[in-house]
């Protein structure tokens, strides 16, 4: 599956998020990134993430796409971070 996460987090996590975010996906933009990613790694990228967000402050959002046969990404401005993944 394709995964694009976005999240929104507390100043003293954002760090800790970037780092186990990018253990599965790759990095697009600020708090943006997205990826292939197996349901196995899927799980366990919810459970890490789980362990260092605080519910009640947090945000982290997950868009699954089962196939990107039918996406298109566009982009405008200047380009952070990967390229090489796209939808």
């Amino acid at each position: 599956m394709f995964i694009i996460l976005v999240y929104d987090v507390g100043e003293k996590r954002v760090a800790k998020v970037l780092k186990i975010c990018r253990k599965y996906l790759t990095w697009v933009q600020n708090s943006v990134l997205e990826g292939e990613i197996s349901a196995a790694n899927f799980k366990k990228l919810k459970l890490e993430l789980k362990r260092v967000i605080d519910e009640d402050e947090d945000s982290v959002i997950f868009y699954i796409l089962r196939t990107t046969k039918y996406s298109e990404r566009q982009s405008m401005g200047i380009k952070k971070g990967g390229d090489e993944l796209f939808i």
